[in-house]
């Protein structure tokens, strides 16, 4: 009879899941479309390239909304099974709340590793690509000759190469520059290498480096520095928009992986940690919904009911405080405030708390 129980909560709540996650997708949609679809026309873009973005942008728009529909699938579950009196039914032949909960929990436990996997490997993916629908094709922009990779390279005139290890967020620094001057038939004449590069009123300026030079004879002529200029047309918003690998479009592993690499050559890496840690700990909102969820259904009703409008309403709550929270989080680890791996956690942790409190006041 248990198991009978509990396939049957798993398919209504499974059910419900998925009328909520399908309108949630589709209000995000539509508000989306109508913010871009002005900005799109203007640059006359074809219909086939607008639906490619909009559907590369599902996997992404998919990880934001899929804990908010899991909190109030919970609630309208539990308000359903309450409103039936079928909770009422489960107590009186002796199943625990925990029993009754534990479908809730499985269900949302799948959820939050389907969201790992999209964080991990496939948003990353998609969202590099939507980006470049957007900025290629659809707005037609002539973007900079980049590689993107964990070490950016870029073309720049007079068949020079340049790659660097990081940048600032604002463009007005560049770490661990390496420039590669090549001759009429492509042979390497000189590599320049500098600590940064920095911004100013008179343009770019090296510090910190060493140029070698590649004689004909086969020797080689080096020459420190301390300040170089670098004849480099690119302003900081070129480097901004065309330069930058964003912490969204590397997967998990390369995002550890150039963690790494800026922490061995010194540079505060407050920021991406913090982003690691936020892409690893948000999936599992899902699990502190379902439980805030549960908490807070058998709460308001006494077990004996509630309406759908009081379920959605109160969803739309507690899914905005958390952002809320999220984000003034992520915030204060990203400007070195809060340890990184505190910020990525503290909200999940908070609500968790939370509803585990009001779970345990329920079931005595």
């Amino acid at each position: 009879m248990t198991t009978i129980l509990f396939r049957y909560m798993i398919r209504e709540y499974i059910k419900i899941f998925l009328m909520c996650f399908a309108g949630l997708m589709t209000i995000y949609l539509v508000v989306d479309f109508f913010e871009k679809v002005r900005r799109f026309i203007r640059f006359d873009a074809e219909a086939m390239h607008i639906l490619s973005f909009f559907l590369l942008r599902m996997p992404a728009i998919a990880f934001q909304i899929a804990p908010l529909a899991v909190l109030m699938a919970t609630l309208l579950t539990l308000g359903m099974l309450s409103r039936n009196h079928e909770i009422t039914a489960m107590r009186s032949c002796g199943i625990s709340l925990y029993r009754t909960a534990l479908p809730f929990f499985v269900c949302a436990s799948l959820i939050a590793l389907s969201l790992f996997g999209l964080s991990a490997v496939i948003v990353p993916v998609t969202n590099a690509k939507a980006e470049y629908v957007k900025s290629t094709l659809i707005e037609k922009k002539n973007p900079m000759a980049i590689l993107k990779t964990l070490r950016p390279w870029m073309q720049l005139e007079n068949q020079t190469l340049l790659n660097i290890d990081g940048m600032e967020s604002d463009g007005l620094t560049l770490h661990g520059l390496w420039l590669y001057r090549l001759g009429p038939n492509f042979q390497l004449m000189e590599i320049t290498e500098a600590k940064e590069a920095r911004y100013t009123p008179h343009g770019w300026v090296m510090q910190e480096g060493l140029s070698r030079t590649l004689l004909p004879n086969g020797a080689v002529n080096t020459t420190a520095f301390e300040l170089r200029p670098l004849a480099l047309s690119h302003t900081p918003e070129d480097f901004r928009t065309g330069l930058s690998v964003e912490s969204e479009e590397l997967t998990l592993a390369e995002l550890r992986a150039r963690i790494n690499r800026l922490k061995r050559d010194g540079y505060n890496v407050s920021r991406l940690l913090t982003e690691y840690h936020g892409r690893i700990a948000f999936p599992f909102v899902s699990i502190v919904m379902a439980i805030v969820g549960i908490a807070l259904s058998l709460k308001r009703t006494g077990v004996r009911g509630g309406g759908m409008a009081i379920g959605i309403g109160q969803a739309l709550v507690i899914g905005f405080l958390y952002w809320a929270a999220y984000s003034v989080a992520i915030a204060l680890g990203r400007s070195g405030v809060m340890a990184p791996i505190l910020a990525g956690w503290m909200t999940n942790l908070l609500f968790l708390s939370y509803g585990w409190y009001l779970y345990l006041k329920v079931s005595h």
